[in-house]
């Protein structure tokens, strides 16, 4: 497997050339949802739940929707939007004609997303500052945070899609992966809440260390434990992003 080089960064030009072109057609998707679930959620259904100590539930909410969707941006684009490129438009067989290898090609992919998971979450902090739930200035972190989290989930979704037979195979994906993971991992509750078991599979999904670092970030109560989730990240990213590259070049030359 070649090493990958500064062209990969040329691969993330291309993307953020397309976005910018584009981004009056995808800004709403990345803006709006996590607005509305914030309002709805938090300001709706939280009137009726009550957390321990007081906290209000769109305290608890917004540093969860802040990982959550910084974590579906990093995904979308390097499932579908890689997918596409790769089997629909043939970018990548044009890009690997040029002096660009197969790595500089799957790790400029890996950057887009991070930088995709990087500008949502930025987007919701704000969102967030403005409703007055941003409690410490410690929550400037939460901007590297999204952007360390993205290349972790850039990275894992990119094995997905270079293993993947055919665009319908990302259902499986969401639908057993994502989906359960947005759900149950302290997100919209306290994990201490659920039954052990689901506990215990909590802690396995890579949202949760990034939820209660995103939350222990915003709200200023920085425990020892949340820091944990950096070695948790750190470990995931040095497993995946390489294990990208290699099945993403076995994938490129059959």
């Amino acid at each position: 497997m070649s090493v990958v080089s500064y062209r990969s960064l040329r691969v993330w030009q291309r993307n953020r050339d397309v976005f910018l072109k584009q981004w009056r057609s995808e800004a709403p998707g990345f803006v709006i949802e996590p607005f509305l679930v914030l309002l709805a959620m938090g300001v709706g259904l939280g009137t009726y739940v009550a957390l321990d100590e007081g906290q209000r539930y769109v305290d608890f909410i917004a540093p969860g929707i802040v990982a959550g969707y910084g974590m579906f941006s990093a995904t979308f684009e390097c499932t579908y939007g890689s997918f596409v490129r790769m089997k629909v438009q043939k970018t990548y067989d044009a890009i690997i004609a040029t002096p660009l290898n197969i790595e500089d090609v799957a790790a400029g992919e890996v950057f887009w997303g991070a930088t995709r998971a990087l500008l949502t979450s930025c987007v919701i902090l704000a969102v967030a500052a403005g409703f007055g739930l941003v409690h410490s200035p410690w929550a400037v972190l939460v901007i590297p945070l999204s952007l360390l989290s993205g290349i972790m989930f850039a990275s894992i979704s990119l094995f997905f899609t270079s293993l993947a037979p055919s665009i319908y195979s990302f259902n499986y994906y969401f639908t057993l992966f994502m989906t359960p993971m947005f759900f149950f991992s302290g997100v919209f509750f306290p994990l201490d809440s659920l039954s052990p078991l689901v506990q215990h599979l909590s802690w396995i999904a890579p949202l949760t260390p990034v939820a209660n670092l995103a939350r222990a970030l915003m709200s200023g109560e920085l425990g020892t434990g949340a820091w944990w989730g950096l070695a948790i990240m750190a470990g995931l990213t040095m497993v995946f992003f390489p294990l990208s590259l290699y099945t993403m070049r076995r994938r490129l030359l059959v």
